[in-house]
């Protein structure tokens, strides 16, 4: 299992389209991915929990990957985060 803490630096956080990107990235691997913000923790491939974390711009969530693709999931889903795309 690979943790990363990530400072969000997306434009509009993790809401909306960035969410919608972040979702669909999550969704094409296999690993178990999940976000956590405020002791609250949400499938990374679940629209609906990710909105749901309420995660602005400049808030720090941690990434938890679990699985055979655990670091491509989290070196692309931090990317996601950072605004690197």
């Amino acid at each position: 299992m690979v943790e990363r803490m990530v400072t969000i630096r997306t434009e509009a956080g993790l809401h909306a389209r960035p969410a919608a990107l972040f979702v669909q990235a999550a969704a094409k691997y296999s690993s178990r991915l999940s976000v956590l913000k405020d002791g609250r923790e949400a499938n990374a491939k679940s629209i609906l929990e990710v909105l749901a974390l309420g995660a602005g711009r400049g808030s720090v969530v941690t990434l938890k990957a679990e699985g055979p693709d655990e670091d491509a999931a989290m070196e692309r889903l931090v990317s996601i985060l950072s605004g690197d795309i």
